[in-house]
Order: structure tokens, then C-alpha cells, then sequence
């Protein structure tokens, strides 16, 4: 719920703001909020070889979450979040390679869920045109593989405390995008009638994250993983009771398939 809400509210503002400024003030405002719980706690600091987890999730979170903003901005979002919702495959890839072996469900549902993406990202823009690849969906399939690295990642940092490894991860992330803002020369002015929401955004990804930081801990990651990669659900609903967005028959066959995919590999 907090990351489909969050989703949908960023893509709405990466609309009509720069991207950049609205990944940094969301993201400096979930830093606020998970340093301030680490200094109460007053726990430790990981080793450092949970550090470099932690810090390459944040690198897989910063560039996932760029590409999903642009692709919502960009694309469909009805079309844009199930295809970034197959980022659940990742961590089945990694359990198999790690040793696990997926039931029948879950093969079925990954066939499934990819063959979903190959329909829904295809547009054809009108009568008796070629089909070409639909707006977003190579940035939502790049986001799916920064995603699927940030679950992987997470779990594997998330041993020791989660807040730290939270407070890392996102200390990463924003140093990149501040970064790439100075090299890019972007201005990262917001009008102050944005400021709430781009608050909001950081509050909601920052809870998200932390939920399933703790959820990976207590659950297997291929598990886990599976159910959050389901937040495509909450941000296609809101963007279709608030924007009232439509989406081609054909397109539509597609997300249901990714997001039935995506049910098949969490019931495995």
C-alpha cells in the first residue's frame, strides 16, 4: 500500500516537476525521518560488509526509482507499474541460483508474468499502424531490475538492525541523485505548494521500505519480495479513479497477465 501510493503520487509530480527535485526531497525527507530513528536507538553501526549491501541497495533503489518516476511521467501508469512489478523474478532468480528450486506455480506464474510484459508493453498508436514499443515500458523495465536488486540486496543487509541498513541505503541514494543533479545542472527549486507532497512521498517510501526490511527478516526474501512487487495493484487502481486513465484492450490482457504472474509466483 505505501509504496503504491507513493509510486503514484511521485510519477504524478515527476509530470510537472523536474525529476530530480522531486527524487531528492522525497528522499531526503525519508532520510530525516529513519536518522532520527537511528540516533534514538543508539544501536551500532553494521560491519562493513553489511555497509556494502546496504549501499548497493541504495544504488539499485535510486536508479530503479528514477526510471519508474520517468516512466510513470512518461507512459501509462496502468501499463508502467505491473511491467515494474516484475521485479518479484529477481529474487526467485537469486534463490535458484542460491539453491532454492521454485514449485510449479511459481514456473508457471514467471512464464506468465513475462509473456504478460511482452503484450502490455506493446502500443499500437493507431488504426492499422505498426506496433511499436508503448511509452515508459523499457524504463519500467529497467526499474524492475533495480528494484528486483534493492529486494536482494535489503534482506542481505537488514541482518544486523534494519534501521541502519535502511539509513544507508538511503544515504546512497540521495548522495547519487544529488550527484547527478551537480553534474547535470539541475535546479531542484519546488513550488512551495508541492513541498507537502513530495514530503508525503518520502514518508510513505521510507515506511515501505522499512516494512519490508522487517518483513524480509522474519520471511524468505523470494517470499516477500513476491507480495511487495504487488503495489503495481494500488497505483493502476489510483491512477484510474483519479486520472480516469484507459488502456487498450490488448494492453489490458497484458497487465492482467503480469499481475496474475506475479499471484501464481507468491502462491509457489
Amino acid at each position: 500500500m505505501c509504496w503504491g501510493c507513493s509510486d503514484f503520487l511521485g510519477g504524478l509530480k515527476s509530470r510537472t516537476l523536474e525529476l530530480l527535485a522531486v527524487l531528492v526531497v522525497s528522499q531526503g525527507a525519508g532520510l530525516v525521518l529513519v536518522g532520527m530513528v537511528v540516533a534514538i536507538r543508539r544501536e551500532p553501526a553494521p560491519d562493513a560488509e553489511h555497509i556494502l549491501y546496504a549501499s548497493f541497495s541504495g544504488l539499485a533503489g535510486a536508479v530503479g526509482l528514477a526510471a519508474f518516476y520517468r516512466g510513470l511521467a512518461v507512459g501509462a501508469m496502468a501499463v508502467v507499474a505491473p511491467i515494474a512489478g516484475t521485479a518479484a523474478v529477481i529474487p526467485v532468480a537469486f534463490g535458484v541460483i542460491t539453491g532454492e528450486r521454485p514449485g510449479a506455480l511459481q514456473a508457471v506464474g514467471i512464464a506468465l508474468a513475462i509473456a504478460g510484459v511482452a503484450v502490455a508493453s506493446r502500443d499500437l498508436p493507431e488504426e492499422g499502424s505498426a506496433t511499436r514499443v508503448a511509452a515508459g515500458a523499457g524504463l519500467a523495465l529497467v526499474a524492475a531490475l533495480g528494484f528486483g536488486s534493492f529486494f536482494v540486496s535489503m534482506d542481505a543487509a537488514s541482518g544486523p538492525d534494519l534501521f541502519w541498513a535502511i539509513f544507508l541505503n538511503r544515504v546512497t541514494s540521495l548522495a547519487l541523485l544529488g550527484l547527478a543533479a551537480v553534474v547535470l545542472r539541475r535546479r531542484l527549486s519546488v513550488p512551495p505548494s508541492d513541498v507537502g507532497t513530495l514530503l508525503a512521498i518520502g514518508a510513505l517510501d521510507i515506511s515501505a521500505n522499512a516494512l519490508f526490511a522487517v518483513a524480509s527478516t522474519k520471511g524468505l526474501v523470494s517470499l516477500v519480495a513476491v507480495l511487495a512487487s504487488l503495489y503495481p495493484v494500488v497505483t493502476i487502481l489510483l491512477a484510474r479513479l483519479v486520472l480516469g486513465e484507459h488502456v487498450r484492450r490488448v494492453q489490458q490482457a497484458g497487465v492482467a497477465a503480469v499481475l496474475a504472474g506475479v499471484a501464481l509466483i507468491s502462491a509457489g
